[in-house]
């Protein structure tokens, strides 16, 4: 791979919040269409910086697409973006689908972004997190024809999760969301639009749920922590990785990676600003069923439901929604095809 990089000493480009900026590469020969997402959280910028690498390579030649097509979203949320923040309105990666009656930022861009992911077959979504953890990849359901999150692609998705220079893979998201909403609505009534929002199924579907509700596959790759020097790298590195494994570019495919394959079994949500953990968690640290995690403001212990490990420990989230999610061994067999 090339070693060519955006210079320090060029600032980044400008991403106003009245457009969103798209960068399309079309092979003359046919090919698999992918599409690469940074920023769908203004404050996780490794992706945004790994897609301006790439980006550069095509523009130099170091870097030629050899078939089908690729696009690039660098900052998918801009305003989100400039405010240098999760959010701009609201969470762009929740509830995201086109509506006649957008009522908010994300709300519009989701009616730009929904038809670009449409017409895509393949979606990378780049993304960092807050808790110290090394980067991990986000797979969708196993092949099923069910209500929640029907799925035929399994085969490819794992596939390409294994190539992308990650050792940790997690399944499970929306399952477990879906279940973490029915304790809300059976816990309490909630007054909010966001609120009512977070008490739907529906509000658990980000980009890469909804790319696969548009017959797509789809990975959410964590490329390390907000501000980890690393992870532009991570991200720059998984996208020459995933255009090759798709042959998209004529480099050698990258290698299979040994990898540790888990389940998100249980989300935990925090229900006042004064609750709080007993000790800085890393995702994926290892607990024991009945090991105290966190206290509630009242000072009821939260315990540990299960043998596994904490995953997405948010010392910042909002009441009324996820605080951290316990995760097992998947018994999902992950082999490369």
């Amino acid at each position: 791979m090339s070693d060519v990089l955006v210079s320090p000493f060029v600032p980044p480009p400008v991403y106003p919040t009245s457009q969103l900026r798209v960068h399309r590469l079309v092979g003359l020969a046919p090919g698999p269409r992918l599409i690469v997402l940074g920023a769908v959280h203004g404050n996780e910028v490794a992706g945004s910086r790994g897609i301006e690498r790439v980006l550069a390579e095509f523009d130099s030649g170091a870097l030629q697409l050899a078939r089908g097509s690729v696009t690039f979203v660098p900052v998918t949320n801009p305003l989100a973006y400039q405010k240098v923040q999760r959010n701009g309105d609201r969470n762009l990666n929740r509830n995201l689908r086109p509506t006649n009656t957008p009522q908010d930022y994300e709300d519009h861009i989701a009616n730009a972004l929904c038809p670009l992911l449409a017409g895509h077959e393949v979606l990378l979504d780049l993304h960092t997190f807050q808790a110290a953890s090394e980067p991990f990849a986000m797979l969708g359901p196993a092949d099923n024809s069910g209500d929640l999150e029907p799925f035929a692609h399994a085969d490819a998705e794992q596939a390409l999760a294994l190539r992308l220079g990650v050792r940790r893979v997690v399944e499970g998201w929306l399952s477990t969301y879906a279940v973490g909403v029915q304790q809300r609505l059976a816990r309490t009534p909630v007054q909010s639009r966001a609120g009512l929002l977070s008490t739907d199924p529906s509000y658990g579907i980000g980009t890469t749920e909804y790319m696969r509700s548009q017959g797509g596959y789809a990975i959410t790759l964590e490329c390390g922590q907000h501000e980890d020097p690393l992870a532009p790298d991570v991200a720059y590195r998984a996208i020459r990785n995933t255009l090759a494994h798709l042959g998209l570019v004529d480099d050698m495919p990258p290698p299979c990676q040994n990898t540790e394959f888990l389940r998100l079994a249980l989300v935990v949500d925090r229900y006042h600003p004064d609750d709080g953990f007993v000790q800085p968690w890393s995702s994926f640290d290892a607990v024991q069923a009945g090991q105290q995690l966190a206290t509630r403001h009242d000072g009821t212990p939260v315990l540990a439901a299960m043998d596994g490990y904490i995953v997405f420990p948010n010392s910042n989230a909002t009441p009324g929604n996820e605080w951290f999610y316990l995760a097992q061994p998947s018994t999902r067999a992950l082999g490369a095809t």
